[in-house]
């Protein structure tokens, strides 16, 4: 903690052991997280950190010199939506499912290893299960037999020596507690101690539980993770200065390639890589929904299949500069994203049908294919203008934005707002020119009032 507020940007710092107190997670005391308050964005030391991730960036560096200690950065509210996705607190996580729980491990320390060489894959780390000191006790039937006790009698004599056992109930009102008997703390505290409990035997003959079991310390699991009935170990990792998909898709094939798993044992990539999966497959469907539907509107508008095709020409051109604003900011495709060029149609369509319907009512009354065209292009000029310049104007501070909780607009605005530029551009230079083309003496146009003198 002390780490942690050594740096200037850092106002505060808390820690808490072990699991919430809500109980949520069934987490035990090696687990324990940090709240940092940040200053103020303009407060923060010029020159050094200027984004949020590259003071994340050099928290990590600081807190990775601590041996043996998994580190994960989110925000409370995106530390509950990531833990609700994927299971785990990780932004992304691949669970190793099967039976034995050191194969398990195994297969997941494998899998760390491939995904070290997955550019962009950070933050990597196993939830452990194993490593909790447990005293096992197997009971020799054989030994039994011999002393003629049951094993069900063994059983008892470690239960109520360790455990207790509950004799009857104490009534208190209508609160009802157990009454249970158990060896005095000086008996049971040691494994020697659990060797010398005694056992009478039918003959009369008292007999120690080393006599009757195999007593052993062993490693075992502090707590077991489970999911549609199936233990699983979770390996954690987020992704930076990479598009999710990409690498969590080469991930996968390389650690396809690299890790042979026994029969039984399968793996899930889960996290934020399997919501996108399903908001892309969702997206699938919707933008080629959104189109035909664009299309029908237009068609019924205009009653021109040709009308309807080039205003869909320009809606698909447009997010030409949505994908050239993305590259030139440095920002991956995302959900978000994708969200933006869906509403980018809307824009488009609408300055589509600015130009285009007044094209045609200057062909209507009498104008030439050319005189109409090159004079939509200039007297449109003004509202279409001013129709991109609101929404861009709108959507810019998003866009800029690097401030904590900007990582989903950002990419939204971005979108918005270099689509715009290109479909003013478009609208007015290639709108024109493609209607010039394609315009023919028979067109269909819209009837007008002509005027009498």
């Amino acid at each position: 903690m002390l780490l942690l507020c050594s740096f200037p940007e850092a106002t505060e710092c808390t820690s808490q052991v072990g699991r919430p107190d809500d109980g949520t997670d069934t987490t035990g005391f090696f687990n324990t997280e940090y709240y940092v308050g940040l200053k103020p964005k303009e407060q923060w030391r010029p020159g050094f950190h200027q984004h949020k991730d590259e003071l994340i960036a050099g928290m990590n560096r600081e807190l990775e010199k601590i041996p043996g200690v998994l580190w994960n950065f989110s925000q409370p509210i995106e530390d509950n939506m990531e833990e609700a996705v994927s299971g785990v607190k990780g932004e992304l996580a691949t669970k190793v499912y099967g039976d034995d729980l050191r194969v398990l491990e195994d297969k997941a320390d494998e899998i760390v290893k491939v995904l070290r060489g997955v550019r962009g894959i950070e933050d990597l780390g196993v939830f452990r299960v194993l490593g909790q000191p447990n005293l096992n006790v197997t009971v020799d039937r054989r030994q039994a037999a011999r002393y003629q006790i049951n094993v069900a009698d063994v059983q008892d004599a470690i239960q109520t020596a360790v455990g207790g056992n509950a004799l009857t109930q104490v009534l208190q009102g209508e609160a009802r507690y157990d009454l249970v008997m158990r060896y005095l703390p000086q008996y049971p505290n040691t494994k020697e101690a659990i060797e010398n409990i005694r056992l009478l035997s039918p003959t009369g003959e008292r007999v120690s539980l080393a006599q009757l079991c195999a007593i052993e310390e062993r490693d075992g699991a502090s707590e077991v993770y489970r999911e549609a009935n199936q233990r699983y170990i979770a390996v954690k990792y987020s992704v930076r200065d990479r598009d999710l998909g990409s690498a969590v898709e080469e991930a996968m094939r390389k650690v396809t390639k690299g890790v042979q798993l026994p029969r039984g044992y399968r793996i899930n990539w889960e996290g934020e890589y399997e919501s996108a999966q399903r908001a892309r497959a969702r997206l699938f469907i919707i933008v080629p929904l959104t189109v035909l539907l664009i299309f029908i509107i237009l068609y019924t508008m205009f009653r021109s299949f040709k009308w309807a095709m080039l205003i869909l020409v320009n809606v698909m051109a447009a997010p030409i500069g949505g994908l050239l604003a993305l590259m030139a900011t440095h920002t991956n495709f995302s959900v978000s994203s994708g969200v933006g060029f869906l509403a980018l149609f809307g824009v488009s369509v609408q300055t589509g049908v600015i130009m285009l319907e007044y094209i045609n009512q200057r062909r209507a009354r009498g104008a030439s294919i050319e005189e109409s065209a090159i004079e939509g292009a200039v007297l449109r000029l003004r509202p279409i203008m001013m129709t991109m310049l609101v929404a861009t104007l709108g959507l810019l501070p998003a866009a800029l934005s690097h401030e904590i909780g900007s990582d989903s607009q950002r990419p939204f605005a971005i979108v918005i707002v270099g689509g715009l530029i290109a479909a003013l551009a478009i609208s007015i230079f290639l709108l024109p020119a493609l209607y010039v083309w394609l315009a023919r003496d028979g067109d269909v146009l819209p009837e007008v009032e002509r005027e009498v003198f």
